[in-house]
Parts: structure tokens; C-alpha cells; sequence
């Protein structure tokens, strides 16, 4: 058994003591000498998994101890504890109620090898925690079914396993739908209540089946932080409860509970550092109850919305001054993302000091409850995808308002990928696919390369359906001798076409009727091929690397320009405009 580890990728994470952090693109990155990450906590099965854990990443020895089955007890004695204690938790209702709603998720995962996209990696299986919410539904993490094959659920004291569909998935919140169709799991079944937020130093239960052992464990703690919190899974922002109570693998997707048995949230991930001890997390159900609501009215998961826009605190007393702005109010826009849905309205140094009627502070901060205050961010996030908000600005020394929808931000460089298998086109040996960061994961970054590194890390998409297209290998074939050495290289146009996806590339290759197919790359490196050629040589090609298509099954749908031609001047550099390192260097800036 290994833990299941990612590195938190994102967010502004402000820790105390001798580690310092900076933000880049949304990944936080530590610069002390110990090892720091955030943990997602799913148990997965070592002698399946597909991949080998980074050195960084150290897997634990779990020591194994030999099960005895209750005939083969031979202590008569034991039988009269066992009884004793069925007969205390039932006695105490509450107790036995929330922890029989909960229930162990047994997971068969294929992931896409992104590397050679048209094929999936081997499966390998894991565990995790669920419990019930009423309707015949189940609540677990994202991160607990991703890639799923296979989802099966087992209820507290029953050793029937049972057949569970994934119905919804949210990558940001890390949260999962599922259903379990069987009359006969759900006899008896007693769905959990959601509390409210909680209050500082307010006890916590938490429940699931980490590893250790087979049966339900319950530990206990108090919240120790509540907070706009790094998602692992998702690379995103959103509320989050920090708790004391220990989180290991296999509690992900459990609840967790408060004193009066009301689900305060779902655990689902960890700090795991050397200077740090006792550092878990919850999903709180302010953003539980937004993803459902989103699943309810909607029919599926639209996503968390963000504002779009990159914002400078104005902490300074002559900044302030200079733009006309009250004492101690509002933050600074530095750059509007092009495909926020505030673009139309929101300009670069424009000063945001209120949103929804709610004053935003000089450090991007809005009250929160009575005597608190929390990131900005916080209220976009309460918003759905859609929603128009109403934002209070200052332009050239003067107040007024604008309107602007939100939606979720677009990205540039996908952290997952819509429908589960990467794109991929082959023309004469030479594979294309989009890059995206579970690419660059199974790629490592040191074969990606600096250049392309910093595209990934610091741009941002100028229209939606944007994408960096690589040349991922070259399949060596007489067809493109000269060229079978290059990989992991950007692909900018084909025949003076400036490329915007994968999609444009195969269009621009289908509608191609020159002799000669010509590749540009950075630094005006040029690939040709012989039209003619290509096409003789494919069938052979494929055959030869065992590849069953020429290009993945979405490239076979009709291309659909994503921002038309008569935009075609104004995006002439798309992909080539990173944001400054030095703006994610310094904790006076912050994405919303």
C-alpha cells in the first residue's frame, strides 16, 4: 500500500517559520531544505500502480498483522466484550447512525498515458471512504474515482460489496457524485445531516477506512484554521476547515463530524512536512452544498467561477493616495485574463473596492462572520456559473459601478482532462498531442524543457479552446528521417498558419493540398514532410507501432473556429504572452 501524493500546484499559501513560498501560475513551490506538500489521502493498491512515486516522495512501510476470524477465537472472553460494546453504540443512536452511513470505496483506475495517447496505462486499484446523503446518493472525493473503470461500495459490518456510478465529478472541489442502484444497500439506511460552518477550537470527528487496518476508524481533533484554501486535485482556491484530527490514506471522502453528529465536511487531504505536524483538511459544506446545488440545477457540474483578474494590494498609504482611493480600502487590477467574463468591464488599474455591496479591504480581504476576515475570493466563489455580479471600481480617481458575469477561469495548460483520454494526431511519424500537467507529470520537467516550462507556468489563454500543441516523439519511419531525436517541442504554425489547438492543426493538415507539409517551432526550427508520402507511409506506420487511429476520436468531429477570422489580428501572439514571474514573486499579489 502507497500513499497516494500530489504536490499542490497552486494557490498562496502564507506559512510561518523558515520555509518561504512563492507563487508561480498557481503552484507553490517551497524553498526550504525539507520536504513540503499537500497529501491526497487515497489508499492505492502499490503492486498495480501504473507509476513509480517521484524520489522525493517516500512511500511508508505498513506493518502487517495476521487476521484471526471470530471462530477461531479462542478467548470466550472477547465474545462478552464485543458484546458489551455493541450494546453501548447501541444505546447511543446518534453515534451508531453517522457512523453506519459511512461506507469503504473500492476503485479500479485506468489512467490515459499521455505519453503515447492513444493507449491507457495499466489499472491499478485503491480505497477510500464515502457516506450517504439521502436520494440513493453517496458523497466521496474527486480524486478517490478519477479515471474510474470500476466504483464498488461496502457498508459498515457487511461483506457484500456493491456496484456504485459515478455521477458527477468536480475536479476544483474535489468531489464526487455517486449512486448505488441496489435496494438492498440502502435497507436500513440512515443518510447524514450537514451542519453549519464551524467555530474555532470546535471538536471534530472523523470517520472513514484509512489504512491500518479493515474496519472503520474514528479520530478525533479540534478546527484549527478556517481559511481560502490550496486544493490538491483541483489547483484551485475554495474554503477550507484545517483540523488537528489525523487524516491518513483511505480517509478521503469520509466525514467529518461536530459534536452533535452533523457533517461539517468531507476529509480529503493532508500537509505533510517536517516542520509541521497534525495538519489536516476538510471540505466544508458551504462548498459541498454549492456542488450539489450546481448538480441539481444544472444536471451536471458546471464549476466554481472566478473573477479573472490579477490584483495588487494596496497596503501602501501614497499608492493610495495616488488613486484617489479611501484609506485602507480596495485592491489594485493589474491584469484582466481575456477570456473573464469581467474583460469587457474591467480595465488594468482600475481599483476594486466593493463587490456585491461587500467592502473589499486594501490586503483583499471581506468581513467574514462576525470577527473575522477572509480573502476576497471567497465571495466569488459563492457565486455560480453565470451569475452576474455587481462591482464597485474606482477608474481615473472616480467610483462607479459595472456589472460582469462570472465563469470558471479557463486554463491554459489543463490540470485534467475533459473526457479522460488526451487528443493525439499522427502525420508521418510525428505525434502531436496538447500539453497538459498530467503530461508534463509523466514527462518530468526536465525533459519538457525551460522554454516550454515557463509558457506552461506563467500564460494564460487568450480565448477559449486556446492550447499549446507539442510535437510529443517522433516515430522513426524513412518518412521523417532527419527529425526522429526531436520531442517536447512547441509546434507555433503549419504553412505560415499560426496554430490555436490540435483540432486547427488537423484541419490545417486535412485541407493541406501542397506538395510539402511545413512545421515551424521555436526558434524558427522548421520540420518539412512530403504530403504524398505521409499518406502512403501512414497505414504501414500505424501498423508498425500498434497505434489503431491516426488521431484520437475528437478530431474527428468538424473543426469549429473558436474565435473566427476576422479576430485573426488580434490574437496573432496568443500563447506567447506570459505573465512576469515577478508578479506571482511577491505576496502583494493575488489571482482572483
Amino acid at each position: 500500500m502507497a500513499i497516494a501524493a500530489t504536490t499542490s500546484y497552486f494557490g498562496a499559501l502564507n506559512y510561518t517559520g523558515a520555509s518561504h513560498y512563492f507563487l508561480s501560475s498557481q503552484r507553490v513551490f517551497s524553498t526550504s531544505p525539507r520536504p513540503t506538500r499537500l497529501i491526497i489521502c487515497k489508499s492505492t493498491n502499490q503492486s498495480q500502480t501504473p507509476k513509480q512515486s517521484p524520489p522525493s516522495l517516500r512511500k511508508p512501510s505498513i506493518e502487517k498483522f495476521p487476521e484471526r476470524s471470530k471462530d477461531e477465537n479462542p478467548y470466550p472472553r472477547r465474545t462478552l466484550i464485543d458484546s458489551q460494546e455493541e450494546q453501548d453504540e447501541t444505546g447511543n443512536l446518534k453515534d451508531a447512525g453517522f457512523l453506519n452511513a459511512v461506507v469503504k470505496v473500492y476503485c479500479t483506475h485506468t489512467e490515459p498515458d499521455y505519453s503515447l495517447p492513444w493507449q491507457k496505462q495499466r489499472q491499478y486499484t485503491s480505497t477510500g471512504s464515502a457516506f450517504m446523503i439521502g436520494d440513493g446518493k453517496l458523497l466521496t472525493n474527486a480524486h478517490c474515482v478519477e479515471h474510474n473503470t470500476q466504483v464498488k461500495v461496502k457498508r459498515r459490518g457487511d461483506d457484500t460489496k456493491y456496484v456504485a456510478k459515478v455521477l458527477a465529478e468536480g475536479v476544483e472541489c474535489d468531489i464526487a457524485l455517486l449512486s448505488v442502484e441496489s435496494k438492498k444497500f440502502w435497507k436500513e439506511a440512515k443518510p447524514l445531516q450537514f451542519g453549519c460552518l464551524p467555530r474555532l477550537q470546535d471538536a471534530v470527528t472523523v470517520v472513514g477506512y484509512p489504512l491500518g487496518g479493515d474496519t472503520i476508524s474514528v479520530t478525533k481533533g479540534v478546527v484549527s484554521r478556517i481559511e481560502v484554501t490550496s486544493y490538491a486535485h483541483g489547483s484551485s482556491e475554495l474554503l477550507g476547515i484545517q483540523i488537528d484530527a489525523a487524516i491518513n490514506p483511505g480517509n478521503s471522502g469520509g466525514p467529518a463530524f461536530n459534536d452533535q453528529g452533523e457533517c461539517i465536511g468531507v476529509a480529503f487531504q493532508t500537509y505533510r512536512s517536517d516542520d509541521v505536524e497534525n495538519i489536516g483538511y476538510v471540505i466544508p459544506s458551504a462548498v459541498v452544498s454549492h456542488f450539489l446545488d450546481d448538480y441539481e440545477k444544472n444536471g451536471k457540474y458546471t464549476g466554481f467561477p472566478c473573477l479573472g483578474v490579477l490584483l495588487q494590494k494596496l497596503e501602501s498609504p501614497a499608492l493610495q493616495a495616488c488613486l484617489n482611493v479611501p484609506p485602507n480600502r480596495g485592491v489594485l487590477v493589474r491584469r484582466v485574463e481575456p477570456t473573464s467574463g469581467a474583460s469587457d468591464v474591467l480595465k488594468e488599474g482600475d481599483v476594486i473596492v466593493s463587490f456585491d455591496g461587500v467592502h473589499v479591504g486594501c490586503e483583499g480581504t471581506v468581513p467574514f462572520r462576525s470577527t473575522e476576515r477572509i480573502a476576497f475570493r471567497y465571495l466569488v466563489s459563492q457565486k455560480f456559473t453565470g451569475d452576474t455580479v455587481n462591482i464597485g471600481i474606482i477608474r481615473a480617481g472616480a467610483f462607479t459601478k459595472v456589472q460582469a458575469s462570472v465563469i470558471p477561469r479557463v486554463h491554459l495548460v489543463p490540470y485534467h482532462i475533459e473526457g479522460g483520454q488526451p487528443s493525439y494526431l499522427v502525420v508521418g511519424g510525428l505525434v502531436f498531442t496538447p500539453l497538459s500537467e498530467p503530461l508534463i507529470d509523466e514527462e518530468h520537467e526536465d525533459n519538457i524543457g525551460l522554454k516550454l516550462m515557463a509558457k506552461a507556468r506563467y500564460s494564460f489563454a487568450k480565448f477559449e479552446g486556446e492550447q499549446i500543441v507539442i510535437l510529443s516523439q517522433v516515430l522513426a519511419n524513412e518518412v521523417n528521417i532527419g527529425y526522429e531525436d526531436m520531442c517536447n517541442e512547441q509546434v507555433l504554425r503549419f504553412n505560415g498558419v499560426r496554430i490555436r489547438n490540435i483540432h486547427h492543426l488537423a484541419h490545417l493538415i486535412d485541407s493541406c493540398k501542397k506538395k510539402y507539409l511545413v512545421f515551424e517551432f521555436e526558434d524558427n526550427y522548421l520540420v518539412v514532410l512530403e504530403r504524398k508520402a505521409c499518406s502512403a507511409a501512414s497505414a504501414g506506420l500505424l501498423k508498425d507501432y500498434g497505434i489503431p487511429l491516426e488521431r484520437s476520436s475528437d478530431l474527428l468531429e468538424p473543426y469549429v473556429d473558436p474565435i473566427g477570422e476576422n479576430q485573426e489580428t488580434d490574437c496573432q501572439n496568443f500563447g506567447d504572452g506570459p505573465v512576469s514571474s515577478s508578479e506571482f514573486g511577491f505576496d502583494g499579489f493575488l489571482w482572483v
